[in-house]
């Protein structure tokens, strides 16, 4: 769940309608004046961790969208939980973020693996429990020969001639303004600053392979359909000893034809006859806990709503649940017997005024339904 209280568009001390490249922006500023490897201020590293969570909301349409309208309440129960960046190498950093070096480089060897993106599908019961899930995934690890180095073993890798180990190259042009330099990553060694003359015949210098993974996901109780889990470092192993990426996993929760869910709260219909509506009745009624007994009193009226509190979803990372509804719909026979025409004729004679009197009319049932 998110960490700080604070608004994050100030954080980051652009407008609400600012877009992706000014909210990249506004972060990369922050970022290289905050960062504990490079700032004197006593609070950097808070400061730090905070414009960071701010940037990882912002970025992301997803996130941006459910903070904008729900604030950090709708983060928190959207099951929103920022990642933890060690605070070592700004670089590295940077090329966690945007996928680039700070200084407008290469990857310089090591790089973070790529995320993974998976689906798993779940009953409406399971989501109100919570439930374990395997998922199976397809993702780089690294190569068991080599051991992640790309290079064959008994091998050794080379410095690039070309750059010089750097990984970049500079172009100094002269102008009227004078000297401009421009560096640009080296095209002999990609960046990496060194060179393998003899790359591993298992992976062919990738340092990493596929193979097929069974993660097994916690769901927890109370999960909306669409919601995402992140797994940390489950997604592939970076290039050349980089950090692992992570795995997103997308919830989809099944209808159930018995419920309809509207947030925490479940709704659902009872048929009773016509007899049973005006005798009374005790009738069995499903809910997510299973069936239970209820008993209607007689005269009860289709529309009325039976409210079973506490019987509904739980709350997202949070305590207690909603509520159950239970709407009433009264069975009107279509297909009679003679006798039961004449019995119905004979009720309907026999009846009077206050045998149809209402207690409360159709707008305050609904009402109720809507409380």
């Amino acid at each position: 769940m998110a960490t700080t209280d604070h608004d994050y568009y100030e954080l980051l001390g652009v407008g609400r309608d600012a877009d992706e490249q000014e909210i990249k922006r506004a972060f990369r500023r922050l970022a290289r004046r905050l960062h504990p490897d490079v700032s004197d201020e006593p609070d950097a590293e808070a400061r730090f961790r905070e414009i960071s969570e701010a940037y990882e909301v912002l970025s992301n349409a997803e996130t941006r969208q459910l903070y904008d309208r729900y604030g950090h309440a709708g983060l928190r129960s959207g099951g929103f939980t920022p990642r933890h960046f060690g605070l070592g190498d700004l670089g590295d950093l940077f090329s966690a973020f945007f996928g680039d070096d700070l200084f407008g480089g290469g990857t310089r060897g090591a790089a973070r693996g790529g995320d993974v993106a998976a689906e798993v599908a779940i009953d409406l019961v399971d989501a109100a429990r919570g439930t374990v899930v395997p998922v199976t995934i397809s993702v780089a690890v690294p190569c068991p020969t080599c051991g992640a180095s790309g290079v064959e073993p008994g091998t050794a890798v080379s410095t690039c001639p070309r750059c010089g180990g750097s990984g970049r190259l500079q172009q100094v042009a002269r102008s009227v303004f004078g000297e401009l330099v421009r560096a640009t990553t080296c095209p002999r060694c990609g960046g990496a600053g060194r060179v393998v003359d003899h790359p591993c015949a298992t992976c062919e210098g990738s340092g990493r392979t596929l193979e097929q993974r069974t993660l097994e996901v916690e769901i927890p109780a109370g999960i909306h359909d669409g919601q995402r889990i992140r797994l940390s470092g489950e997604g592939h192993a970076g290039a050349l000893g980089g950090r692992a990426g992570d795995v997103y996993v997308r919830v989809h929760v099944r209808p159930d034809p018995r419920f309809v869910r509207e947030g925490n709260d479940i709704f659902s219909q009872v048929d009773l006859t016509i007899v049973q509506a005006a005798l009374g009745a005790t009738v069995t009624v499903e809910t997510l806990d299973g069936p239970v007994e209820l008993r209607f009193d007689p005269g009860t009226q289709p529309g009325e709503v039976r409210v079973l509190r506490g019987r509904g979803m739980p709350v997202l990372h949070g305590s207690g649940r909603g509520d159950h509804r239970v709407l009433v719909n009264v069975v009107v026979p279509r297909r009679l017997t003679e006798e039961q025409r004449r019995l119905l004729a004979e009720f309907e004679r026999r009846s009077g005024e206050d045998t149809y009197s209402a207690e409360d009319g159709f707008l305050g049932r609904l009402k109720s339904a809507f409380r």
